[in-house]
């Protein structure tokens, strides 16, 4: 015969293990689920390549990449194909990161580069660049393309843009303590005074100028070389990192600023250095690409929805959702009223703007 002395051990052992055993569940489905967003991505990728105004059979696709195949396919795959989805893979995973982080940092689910402003500001600051430094300049010929003379000084004066609007947007959460759906609506007004801003110098713009920044603002993936893959990449991947090292900071962030701080945690230098490294991704983007709303918004949601707000898996998760979003959404443009390619931003905004409006009257409702 046990004694009760000898059963609670066992018992507490028992409990231990049922506890393990749920928590390996709980990380085990949401791996599968990082595990499942990066298969589709390849598999979307290589799909994208072999689509477009010149079908590539995918044999020929893998022929070039792995066996160095040459002829009109490679040209085809390598100058043109390749070089867009990759970039659409980046761009979308730094926008999808940077909504992610604002979103928890501002404590509001409806934070994001281009709902703050930010991807305005960040415009902004590119079409400065291109009126008074000549960063950009109209190419003529069988297509009409933008051709970026100066990147470093366009992506500069995009990141002054867009981090005077992140400074904008942290006073007025310091100073005035304002609610979260406030924020929004100062981003709106934000984005607004730069769209304006943006307006004014096309009115006193050249044609050239003017030509420039119109085709430049459509937001158009077509614009990617492997010089702007390079520094998207370069810029990416340390705030990547950044933001996967803090990744339980910012599950104490999401507990509540109490909560954090009791922790030790700095909540202020953290938010301000989450803004910060946020702004830069999407200006950085932006001045590549041109303006693609609703990536930052819509992508973490969706992830939510599947695994939760724990942000060791989110934020993984959101740059892999955020990366397959563009990249579908790109090549829906590329292929929907083929041979004609339209921007993407363009596409990218017929699905987050309804998303906006539901998550709108969501937390009206509450």
């Amino acid at each position: 015969m046990y004694s009760d002395q000898d059963r609670l051990p066992a018992a507490e052992a028992k409990a231990e293990m049922g506890n393990i055993d749920r928590y390996n569940q709980y990380v085990g489905g949401k791996m599968r689920f990082l595990l499942i967003c990066g298969i589709s991505l390849l598999a979307i990728g290589v799909y994208s390549i072999t689509v477009g105004a010149v079908h590539v059979p995918l044999v020929d696709v893998f022929n070039v990449i792995i066996m160095g195949q040459e002829g009109i396919n490679r040209t085809v795959i390598w100058n043109i194909r390749l070089p867009r989805v990759i970039t659409a893979i980046v761009a979308g995973a730094a926008l999808a990161l940077a909504g992610c982080v604002m979103q928890c940092v501002l404590r509001n689910p409806l934070a994001s580069p281009y709902t703050l402003g930010l991807s305005q500001a960040a415009a902004f600051g590119a079409c400065f660049a291109i009126v008074f430094f000549g960063a950009g300049s109209m190419q003529s010929g069988t297509s009409a393309s933008i051709t970026i003379a100066a990147p470093h000084i366009m992506t500069v004066c995009a990141l002054g843009g867009a981090l005077l609007g992140t400074t904008i947007i942290a006073v007025l959460a310091k100073m005035t303590r304002i609610s979260p759906e406030a924020m929004v609506l100062a981003g709106i007004a934000i984005g607004s005074i730069f769209s304006a801003g943006i307006t004014a110098m096309q009115f006193f713009a050249d044609s050239v100028q003017l030509s420039s920044m119109v085709f430049w603002a459509f937001g158009d993936l077509g614009k990617s070389t492997w010089t702007n893959l390079k520094f998207i990449i370069i810029v990416a991947v340390p705030i990547l990192a950044y933001f996967i090292y803090n990744r339980w900071n910012y599950n104490a962030i999401e507990a509540g600023e109490e909560t954090a701080r009791s922790l030790g945690i700095n909540v202020d230098r953290l938010t301000l250095t989450g803004m910060v490294l946020s702004s830069i991704l999407a200006a950085v983007v932006v001045a590549f690409m041109g303006i693609i709303g609703f990536i930052g918004l819509i992508s973490p949601h969706m992830v939510r929805r599947f695994i939760g707000a724990d942000y060791r898996f989110l934020i993984p998760g959101s740059a892999l959702v955020g990366a397959i979003t563009l990249l579908v959404a790109d090549t829906l443009a590329r292929t929907i009223v083929a041979p004609l390619v339209l921007p993407v931003g363009v596409l990218t905004s017929f699905l987050g703007g309804p998303l906006f409006i539901y998550l709108l009257i969501r937390g009206y409702r509450k």
